[in-house]
C-alpha cells in the first residue's frame, strides 16, 4: 500500500488570537480538555478574550483530528465534532485537517489511534523527562492511503467494530452506576448519620493493621519474596494489578500480614483523592501482604458488620466527609493514620440488610465480569481488524 506523509493530503490550519477581542467569549480546547482513554473531547473551557491563554490560537472545524505532541505513549488524540466547530485549539496539538478529496476523516482519525502511529511518534519523541514530538515530525509521518473509496470502506468497518466496543464500555459504566444507586436506595442520605444505626468506632468490630515498610532492617537471615500491595494497586472499589511488586519479608512477617478473603484494604492518603480509597482483596494471587501506605480492615463480628457494606461505608460521601476532617494535610497532601482509621464512626443497619446488599452488588459484578470478557473479545478483533486494514489486508 501506498505511503504518504501526513503533509501532503492536509489543508492548513488557520489561526487567530482571541486576546484581540477580549469582550467576546470562545470555546477553548486545551490538552486537558482530551479524555485520553475514550479520545473524545470531553471538557471544553468557555473563555472571555481577555483571558485567552497564549497558546490559544488554532481555528477549529469539524472533523479536525487533534494530536497531543507530548508524552505521545499516551496517545491523547480526538476528533472535533460539530457542535465545536469554529473553537480555538491550544498549539499542545498538532491539528490534522484532512483534505476531503484525498483523505477521509474517519479513516485518518483510525490511523492516529494505531500501535503503528502510536510506535512511530514514540520513537521520534525528544526529551527524557518530558517527551515530545513537534508539528513537523507529526507532518511528515507517513500513512498508508488507498484510494478514497477503500478509505470510506475501511473506516466503515472499523467504526462498527469501535462501535460495538463503546456500547460495552457504556454498559460498564452503566452497572457502575447501578451499583451506587442500589446502595442510596438501600441506605438512604448518611451524611446526617441514622441514630438507631450508630455502632461506635470501627475498631470495635474489625481489625486495622498497618503494612510492611519498605527498607526497614530485619535481624533475620532467611528473607523470601512475596508480591505486595502498593498504595497504586488498591483505586476506588477495584484493584489494579497490571504491576504488582515483590519483598524480601520473613515468615513472621508474611504470617502477620498475609492478606484473606475480604480483608478491605484502605489507602492512608497521599493526593486528597487516594485519602481512605479502598476495595476488598478476594484471593486474586495466591499470596499477598501490603505496605504501610495501605492499611488492611479485617472484620472480627462478622454477625454485625459485612466487609462489602464497609467498603461501600468508607468510600461514600459520609466516609471521605470523616477522613478529610481527621487527615494530617500539607499542600497538596493529606494523610490518615491507623489511630484516626479505627476511631472511624460505623453506622450499622440490620445485618440482614448489609448482606442482601452484598447479593445485589455481587450480582451486578457477575454482570460485568460477562461484559468485560465480552469487551475484552472485541479489543482482540478490534486490534486484528486495525492491523490488516492498514497492512492492505482487510
Amino acid at each position: 500500500m501506498r505511503m504518504v506523509p501526513f503533509g501532503e493530503v492536509v489543508c492548513k490550519v488557520e489561526r487567530r488570537n482571541p486576546a484581540g477581542s477580549p469582550q467576546e467569549s470562545f470555546c477553548y480546547i486545551d490538552l486537558g480538555a482530551v479524555d485520553q482513554s475514550a479520545k473524545a473531547i470531553v471538557n471544553p473551557q468557555l473563555l472571555s478574550g481577555q483571558k485567552a491563554p497564549s497558546r490559544a490560537r488554532q481555528v477549529l472545524r469539524t472533523d479536525d483530528i487533534l494530536i497531543s505532541t507530548v508524552r505521545p505513549n499516551l496517545n491523547g488524540v480526538a476528533r472535533v465534532p460539530t457542535d465545536l466547530d469554529g473553537s480555538i485549539g491550544s498549539t499542545g496539538f498538532c491539528v490534522v485537517r484532512p483534505n476531503p478529496h484525498q483523505l477521509e476523516a474517519s479513516y485518518a482519525f483510525h490511523w492516529v489511534k494505531s500501535p503503528q502511529f502510536i510506535d512511530d511518534m514514540v520513537r521520534k519523541a525528544t526529551g527524557a523527562s518530558y517527551p515530545a514530538v513537534s508539528d513537523s515530525v507529526v507532518l511528515s509521518s507517513r500513512l498508508p492511503l488507498p484510494p478514497l473509496g477503500e478509505q470510506q470502506r475501511i473506516a466503515a468497518i472499523l467504526d462498527k467494530a469501535d462501535g460495538l466496543r463503546a456500547k460495552r464500555h457504556e454498559a460498564l459504566a452503566h452497572l457502575d452506576s447501578l451499583r451506587q444507586s442500589i446502595f442510596n436506595e438501600m441506605f438512604g442520605d448518611l451524611n446526617n448519620g441514622r441514630p438507631d444505626w450508630g455502632a461506635g468506632p470501627l475498631s470495635r468490630f474489625a481489625e486495622v493493621v498497618s503494612g510492611i515498610t519498605k527498607g526497614r532492617r530485619t535481624k533475620a537471615e532467611k528473607l523470601r519474596k512475596v508480591p505486595y500491595l502498593a498504595v497504586s494497586n488498591v483505586q476506588d472499589k477495584r484493584l489494579d494489578l497490571n504491576a504488582v511488586k515483590t519483598i524480601d519479608a520473613t515468615d513472621e512477617e508474611i504470617e502477620r500480614l498475609q492478606l484473606r478473603h475480604h480483608d478491605l484494604l484502605l489507602t492512608e492518603g497521599g493526593d486528597p483523592d487516594k485519602l481512605g480509597r479502598g476495595t476488598l482483596w478476594n484471593e486474586e494471587l495466591p499470596i499477598a501482604i501490603h505496605q504501610n501506605h495501605v492499611f488492611r480492615v479485617r472484620v472480627t463480628d462478622s454477625d454485625c458488620l459485612h466487609p462489602l457494606f464497609l467498603n461501600w461505608l468508607t468510600g461514600s460521601d459520609r466516609g471521605r466527609a470523616y477522613f478529610l476532617r481527621s487527615a494530617k494535610q500539607t499542600t497538596g497532601i493529606a494523610s490518615i493514620n491507623k489511630t484516626q482509621l479505627s476511631a472511624f464512626p460505623l453506622l450499622l443497619p440490620p445485618i440482614e440488610l448489609q448482606r442482601e446488599f452484598a447479593d445485589r452488588v455481587t450480582a451486578v459484578e457477575r454482570l460485568k465480569e460477562h461484559h468485560r470478557a465480552q469487551l475484552s473479545q472485541l479489543d482482540a478483533l478490534f486490534a486484528s481488524l486495525q492491523h490488516r486494514a492498514f497492512k492492505g489486508e482487510l
